[in-house]
């Protein structure tokens, strides 16, 4: 798992290793799987995320394109993007999750353009 972990992941990995292993190691094989680079996996992977209305999952998401290169405005894009699919409050919900994120990775690189 890229960067910091949350300490849910962290207890959830301590307690079954093996399946937190064994996740990791499906997550790596499916990214290559095919041509599509960090960026944009993360960007479908958030997507879904927000899909499935997870929280936590767009958190990581989140983080995880920051880290893979993608900016804010990609990001609400792709969230924003979802509105005829999933609905407005939904959507909504998800970009204030995600701008979260967003703050939060901004406050920890203040170089960095929102």
């Amino acid at each position: 798992m890229a960067g910091n972990p949350s300490n849910q992941y962290l207890k959830i990995k301590k307690r079954h290793p093996d399946l937190l292993n064994a996740l990791e190691a499906l997550g790596k094989a499916t990214k290559q799987e095919g041509p599509l680079d960090e960026k944009s996996a993360q960007l479908i992977q958030l997507a879904a995320a927000a899909a499935i209305r997870s929280e936590g999952a767009v958190h990581s998401h989140t983080k995880r394109a920051l880290e893979a290169g993608a900016s804010a405005e990609e990001i609400r894009h792709t969230l924003i993007l979802l509105t005829s699919t999933l609905g407005f409050p939904c959507v909504m919900a998800a970009l204030s999750w995600a701008d979260e994120k967003i703050e939060t990775f901004q406050s920890t690189d203040p170089d960095w353009e929102v």
